[in-house]
């Protein structure tokens, strides 16, 4: 059974990200953003996924993957695939876009164009702000290797002392903190200049007596897939500090170099980096596209950007009414980012402050550098509730962020759990226990997203607050297993993984396989980041074969082969890619009419089926049902930014056929949030209250 490679398929996920920036009808700011994502994603793909297969290689690993490539093939192919993207990068740069800002003002200089006033501006900034940070290393022949810093951009200098007659090599790394681009504006327009070129220009300061003959930029991604010994740790706080540090020194899996980068330099850039040919990549233009990130984000540029869609207010939460109440009365489902995660901030420090509120137990994977959650926690421990979190200190990038919460959390009195030992935790859940008239209640949010206000901004993410009283047990014991090392027995309605989320989508997809073996409808519709899980996709096969309808909407990664003989016959893969990126897991068994929806936590992966602490779960409310079924539909209704994914790992986008509407997915669900909140406002408008008198 054919099966594509992980790592292949997620780099037609960026190709699919780099053709929004080569879209003429975005935004051109937006086309930039896209371009810069692109390089981001790159950047974190070779520190993990490319790092991770260069240690197997380097452990003489030959074991193939579930496509038959050994992780030496795939880091050859890895090669190949990059090489052609970053063709294609730097043709829209170099071609389209930079000619394109200059026509609309905004202007990326070199230093032999700048106008003598705008290059009095640059020289002034090199010596109050950038000068005092350098600090130059030299090359040492007999001990090459240096600790250079990852992701920055680093000027290597050949020098010669004419007193001397020698000749030598040195390093001056750029500081992250300065800006990328530095502003020479004049009044009209923006002007900018590269930081590397500005260094580069005037890096003779730093050496003086010796003349500066020839200088480069380059820059060198280092292995990040440095895993926590969890079985040796007895402080995993203390361990995940050596974790970081380690990262700072790891191994190059790349080296950026400038464009017509002198041979002799490039020796030494090798050298001082230990990076061999096939970790060479010579760069046609700018190195570190993500940088342009800071360019996208200029401020007054609004007329080169998309039209704002700020998120609305969801007509199920009632200005002013508690969200207890709320909840207590009927389940929410909020789609995000088209409606406010304020309600969700709302709920947390709502209880923080209500006297009645006991307990507040939460899971913490990833959230905001100024984040609200945190706050609201630490007030709740403050004002002396049972706080509990649990704490993911083994979120990748994120984990002295979260180092230095899971301290704050602790000095205000929180409970804090340091994850599990041998998983991450990567369920997204919120339980709060509330005295009541009628005794304890248990209030709870459980999501697809991160507790983070800022992502949940432009991530779509699906928010369900309920008050069920079996979603409330079941979440205890999840809890009290997760904290007190109990056994995890059975649940009433949800299903975590590791110990019962795979087993139960297989169940679900085995019996939608006999419904159509029996000539019944059978139907399976699942939203997801990815699938790779080799068992899943297997199921599905059989699924397929059998006759049962599969409909996949996948971001990412997608490791199932569609197309590929009678198996796959009734498999549509389709991925979306617009201006919000898609986070959603939402899942759709058909069950004869009966349907069983689910949200989750997790995609069909087998880290996360298998090597993390996840939940899936059903929504049994009519209303959401009906609102996550729309929301499904629309994904495969999609002919404006929608691809579909091809036999050989490739993605096509899908045309929109001659007389058929344009429809968008994501401009649809925007403007049913649009209408449902100023439906829910003209209805409280049309409500009349009458005063009454005072009472006496």
């Amino acid at each position: 059974m054919p099966y594509i490679n992980r790592e292949l398929s997620w780099l037609e996920f960026n190709q699919r990200v780099l053709e929004e920036a080569q879209r003429d009808d975005n935004p051109l700011l937006e086309r930039l953003k896209f371009l810069a994502i692109t390089g981001s994603n790159l950047d974190e793909f070779f520190q993990v996924r490319v790092g991770g297969l260069a240690i197997l290689r380097h452990s003489g690993s030959r074991t193939p993957d579930i496509a038959g490539l050994t992780p030496t093939k795939q880091i050859g192919l890895i090669r190949e695939r990059a090489l052609r993207m970053m063709t294609d990068q730097y043709a829209l740069l170099n071609e389209t876009l930079l000619p394109a800002l200059r026509a609309k003002g905004v202007h990326i200089l070199s230093l032999e164009e700048l106008t003598p006033d705008q290059r009095d501006q640059a020289d002034a900034y090199f010596a109050r702000l950038v000068l005092p940070l350098l600090t130059p290393f030299a090359h040492d022949p007999e001990d090459p290797a240096l600790l250079l810093p990852a992701l920055e951009i680093t000027v290597a200098c050949r020098l010669e002392n004419p007193a001397e007659g020698t000749t030598r090599y040195a390093f001056v790394p750029i500081p992250g903190s300065l800006p990328r681009f530095v502003s020479v504006s004049t009044g009209e327009g923006e002007s900018f200049v590269y930081i590397e070129d500005l260094v580069r220009a005037l890096v003779a300061e730093i050496f003086p007596g010796e003349t500066v003959t020839a200088s480069s930029s380059f820059r060198i991604t280092r292995n990040s897939d440095i895993a926590v010994r969890e079985e040796d740790a007895i402080d995993l706080a203390g361990e995940m500090e050596e974790v970081l540090a380690a990262r700072r020194f790891s191994d190059t899996v790349r080296l950026q170099v400038a464009h017509g980068t002198p041979r002799d330099l490039l020796r030494v850039m090798q050298a001082a980096t230990g990076s061999k040919a096939g970790e060479l990549y010579n760069v046609p233009g700018p190195l570190a596209l993500a940088d342009f990130m800071q360019v996208a984000m200029l401020p007054g540029q609004d007329r080169l950007r998309d039209a704002p869609w700020p998120p609305q207010p969801s007509p199920l939460v009632e200005p002013g009414t508690s969200m207890f109440e709320l909840i207590r009365n009927n389940d929410i489902l909020l789609v995000h980012p088209f409606e406010s995660f304020e309600p969700v901030l709302r709920f947390l420090e709502e209880a923080a402050g209500d006297p009645d509120v006991l307990a507040i137990k939460q899971v913490l994977y990833r959230t905001a550098s100024r984040s609200r959650v945190i706050e609201a926690l630490i007030k709740a421990a403050e004002n002396g509730k049972q706080v509990t979190v649990l704490v993911e200190l083994k979120a990748r990038f994120d984990e002295e962020r979260n180092l230095d919460r899971a301290d704050a959390l602790q000095r205000a009195g929180a409970n804090i759990i340091y994850g599990v030992k041998g998983l991450k935790t990567h369920a997204k859940v919120l339980l709060i226990t509330r005295r009541e008239e009628n005794g304890l209640r248990r209030y709870a949010h459980l999501g697809t997203g991160n507790y983070n206000e800022t992502t949940a901004q432009f991530y779509t993410d699906i928010s369900y607050l309920t008050a069920r009283p079996d979603y409330g047990a079941d979440l205890s014991l999840i809890f009290n297993a997760v904290t007190g090392r109990s056994k995890l027995l059975r649940l009433q309605k949800l299903s975590p993984a590791p110990t019962h989320m795979k087993r139960r989508l297989l169940e679900l997809i085995a019996a939608e396989t006999a419904r159509a073996r029996q000539g019944e409808p059978a139907r399976i519709i699942a939203k997801m980041n990815s699938l790779q899980d080799q068992e899943m996709i297997d199921a599905l096969f059989k699924a397929s074969q059998a006759g049962v309808e599969v409909k996949l909407n996948i971001r990412g990664i997608c490791c199932l082969c569609p197309g590929s003989g009678k198996g796959a016959r009734n498999i549509r893969i389709v991925s979306v890619i617009d201006r919000f990126l898609e986070h959603a897991r939402i899942f759709y068994f058909h069950r004869g009419g009966d349907a069983e929806i689910l949200i989750s936590s997790a995609d069909w992966m087998t880290r996360n089926l298998e090597k993390r602490v996840e939940l899936m779960v059903p929504i049994e409310d009519k209303p959401s049902r009906r609102r996550l079924v729309r929301i499904l539909e629309t994904a495969f209704k999609d002919n404006t930014n929608s691809f579909e994914i091809l036999k050989d790992g490739t993605s096509r986008r899908l045309e929109r056929p001659k007389g058929q509407k344009r429809l968008r997915m994501q401009e649809v669900l925007y403007q049913n949030a649009v209408e449902a909140a100023k439906a829910r406002e003209n209805e409280r408008a049309a409500t009349f209250e009458p005063h009454r008198p005072p009472e006496d």
